[in-house]
């Protein structure tokens, strides 16, 4: 496998990126966590769709808008722990006091609509551990 970093700082340059990519006959793409993606999300996805690529984002929210699969921390998880931190800040405990958590449960996200779109067979045993999207 060859990674290639692909550097994308102005929607001018989202066209220009995937004919690069064509070009160098990229089979998957990775897209990083940036703020950039969010203001530009659907853009984004209807290139990778249009680009025929498999495509993994970093939030489940790209997923549930036609991307084809996410690793994201668990918002029921996160949400319980913000209410234990709520708790203890109510209750009189110091903010600074308190530790900082990683979070700690993550779930795979998969579009089934978008797999099948992209020819994609998705073995069962990972449909079984994974939210998937219709």
């Amino acid at each position: 496998m060859t990674l290639q970093f692909y550097a994308v700082r102005d929607p001018a340059d989202l066209e220009g990126t995937f004919a690069a990519m064509a070009n160098a006959q990229t089979e998957a793409l990775f897209v990083q966590v940036h703020s950039f993606w969010n203001i530009h999300q659907q853009r984004l996805i209807d290139l990778v769709a249009r680009s025929r690529l498999p495509a993994m984002y970093h939030d489940r929210a790209f997923v549930t808008a036609g991307g084809l699969m996410t690793y994201d921390v668990s918002r029921p998880d996160l949400w319980r722990r913000l209410g234990f931190y709520v708790d203890k800040i109510l209750k009189g405990a110091k903010p600074d006091d308190l530790p900082v958590e990683e979070p700690t449960k993550i779930d795979l996200v998969i579009n089934l609509k978008t797999a099948k779109a992209l020819g994609l067979t998705i073995p069962p045993a990972l449909l079984m551990r994974a939210e998937v999207i219709q």
